[in-house]
């Protein structure tokens, strides 16, 4: 079992990483870092964020963190999350949502809403830091 969680090089997935890297720390569990990309997306784009990923698992070493990072070309988030939490026996997923409006907090982003739903497991949010 350990930490599944959902990143992009946003404010919001290094909220969630750091989220889960803590989370992993208290648990004494390891994390999974999963990255959704489309099958179509241009190979400049691909390669920055393989580029991104091997830094973040230098870091994730660096700092003593048991460790996995996907890269998967399903292209949805949600399901990419979903199926790694259920294959992985997951204890919990770590999301990184954005900050919204007075009106846009009544409408959880479809991804979101999702994985809180669907997950087989408890799915913590986070939001970065101002």
């Amino acid at each position: 079992m350990g930490i599944v969680v959902g990143y992009l090089a946003t404010p919001e997935g290094r909220a969630a990483l750091d989220a889960a890297v803590q989370e992993a720390n208290i648990r004494g569990r390891s994390v999974v870092v999963v990255v959704s990309s489309r099958a179509d997306e241009p190979a400049e784009q691909r390669a920055l964020v393989e580029s991104e990923l091997a830094s973040v698992a230098a870091n994730l070493t660096s700092q003593g963190v048991p460790h996995e990072v996907r890269l998967l070309d399903g292209g949805d988030v949600a399901d990419d999350l979903i199926a790694t939490a259920e294959e992985t026996g997951a204890e919990l997923v770590v999301l990184g949502l954005r900050q919204r409006s007075p009106v846009g907090k009544l409408i959880l982003g479809a991804n979101a809403q999702r994985v809180l739903f669907d997950a087989p497991c408890p799915v913590l949010t986070v939001k970065p830091k101002h």
